[in-house]
């Protein structure tokens, strides 16, 4: 009898052991399934909250509903440019483990906030850079809708980038919006097509630029001292020079894309900021370098740690930069509604009211928050693989890269500067590893071995492999083999060069038929 009631009580143990365990997985799933609403949650909360703000200023206006729903969408659009546009100026200093993910999200968002509030555009051309003209869409109306129609285009096509892992120009989102919606409201007449052939040569520009001058740092960088035999004493000589360069490119940047935007400066007192900082810095450099490096291995793990610091005050620069310069072209369309809607006329430019920029920048900052890591690794780890020195050449790069093009009046893509940055980064290092006499010498003269290898029939040129105890050669070196020695993944490279190319037709096609469909309801 006792066996019986014991043997009872331990099936009752297990099924209850069973049921407990269903328990717990169920509210595991429950708990992951939580997690996953919460940034969706937040971020419709802030465009509810958005709502009630620009209610506030505009309340009891003329066509106050229009504002207060526009003003929706613009937090919507902010979000995504935080999610999507952000992680180009700290995903580099991600990827080489210069700041943790956390530290970014910090630093870019106090920097973009700061950028967008202090720097920001105070005026801008309500069709975005003179895409579509005025008075083809003279209808106040006519105009509100086409502008709201770019501004809900732009920022699905922006989301659905970020859905896909694909870093787009959110600029040139908003110039596809503007210029379907114009297209689909006043005819292909109402388009300066000059501005858009600009626009379209900027695809190329933009990364190409981006990506030479990238690679060009980093020959410099393995030249002048990572294939040096006393590494620490080329550091010193050239590491200082390297953050001077940084320095000044910054100030004159800066100066360009935030402070011209607070008081006037003439293109002279830029270049002499820009030369003041390098010659400063340059020096101070000479010092913290010689200081940080008392003592150091020589080895090249020793040199990232000199880069560390210069690549997070360039990722700060970076968004600051950005926040200055983007925010006002993501919530042109916002303010071009908001003044057309309280004025009842079309104007060449408007002023953006302060709330408006409020809104732009604190969405981006909570975008990048809430949705910006995904593509932050995208651009930090998955392209190509990143340490502080190539991190370094990228930020240093988009900068220079901007104010080339400035300066020669070229259409630039703050994004496909960065990204193709990354691109030349990737793209050079295998070249280099696989061709370069310099390496090749460093690494026998350390006693290391090196041949010549090819997979027989293989269309791709010959590489080095370092065999450091392999006696037999390179003989019979896979497909597989040299495919595993791209340093650049291609499906990543395909996916967002695809994404670049449509995103101007995608955007216009969006925004056409979102007019369509508000000028039917409307």
């Amino acid at each position: 009898m006792a066996s019986t009631t014991d043997t009872t009580a331990r099936v009752k143990k297990r099924t209850l052991d069973k049921d407990l365990d269903k328990l717990v997985h169920v509210e595991e799933a429950t708990s992951l399934v939580a997690r996953g609403l919460v940034a969706p949650g937040l971020g419709l909360l802030f465009l509810a909250l958005a709502a009630v703000f620009a209610s506030v200023y505009v309340i009891g206006e003329p066509r106050a509903v229009i504002i207060i729903a526009a003003a929706a969408i613009g937090a919507y659009m902010a979000l995504n440019i935080g999610a999507n546009d952000v992680a180009n100026n700290v995903g580099p200093a991600v990827g080489a483990k210069a700041l943790t993910l956390t530290g970014a999200l910090v630093i870019a968002a106090i920097f973009e906030t700061a950028g967008a509030l202090i720097a920001g555009g105070d005026v801008v051309n309500t069709v975005s850079k003179g895409i579509i003209a005025p008075e083809s869409v003279a209808s106040p109306d006519i105009f509100i809708r086409a502008m709201m129609a770019a501004l809900i285009s732009s920022a699905l096509w922006v989301n659905l980038a970020t859905w896909v892992g694909a870093p787009v120009s959110t600029t040139h989102s908003v110039v596809g919006g503007v210029m379907g919606a114009g297209i689909a409201a006043a005819g292909f007449s109402s388009v300066h097509w000059p501005t858009m052939a600009q626009i379209a040569a900027s695809w190329v520009v933009s990364p190409v630029m981006g990506g030479l001058i990238a690679a060009l740092f980093l020959a410099f960088v393995k030249t002048a001292i990572i294939y040096q035999d006393d590494k620490i004493t080329a550091a010193r000589r050239w590491v200082p020079l390297l953050i001077a360069i940084m320095a000044g490119t910054f100030a004159a940047y800066l100066a360009t894309k935030g402070l011209k935007k607070v008081i006037s400066i003439d293109n002279g007192t830029v270049a002499a900021l820009g030369f003041g900082a390098f010659a400063l810095v340059w020096a101070l450099a000479h010092v913290h370098v010689r200081r940080q490096s008392e003592g150091m291995e020589n080895r090249n793990q020793s040199l990232r740690r000199l880069f560390n610091v210069p690549l997070v005050i360039s990722a700060s620069l970076l968004s600051f930069a950005h926040g200055a310069n983007d925010v006002a072209n993501a919530v042109g369309p916002l303010a071009a509604i908001v003044f057309t809607a309280e004025a009842g006329a079309v104007t060449t430019t408007v002023t953006i009211p302060l709330w408006v920029m409020v809104i732009g920048a604190f969405g981006i900052s909570l975008g990048l928050v809430l949705f910006g890591p995904k593509l932050i690794r995208m651009v930090g780890e998955q392209i190509t693989k990143l340490n502080p020195m190539r991190a370094f050449c990228v930020a240093l790069s988009a900068a220079i890269t901007v104010i080339i093009a400035s300066g020669l009046g070229l259409p630039i893509s703050s994004t496909h500067t960065a990204v193709g940055a990354v691109f030349g980064v990737g793209f050079f290092r295998e070249w280099y590893t696989a061709r370069s006499k310099r390496r090749r010498a460093y690494l026998e003269r350390k006693g290391l071995k090196v041949k010549n290898a090819r997979p027989a029939g293989s269309k791709v040129g010959p590489f080095h492999v370092l065999f450091e105890n392999d006696e037999n050669g390179g003989a019979g070196v896979s497909r597989e083999e040299i495919v595993r020695r791209k340093l650049v993944r291609r499906a990543h490279v395909r996916t967002i060069v695809a994404a670049w190319i449509t995103t101007v037709p995608a955007a216009a096609a969006l925004a056409g038929g979102v007019f369509l469909f508000l000028n039917a309801f409307g």
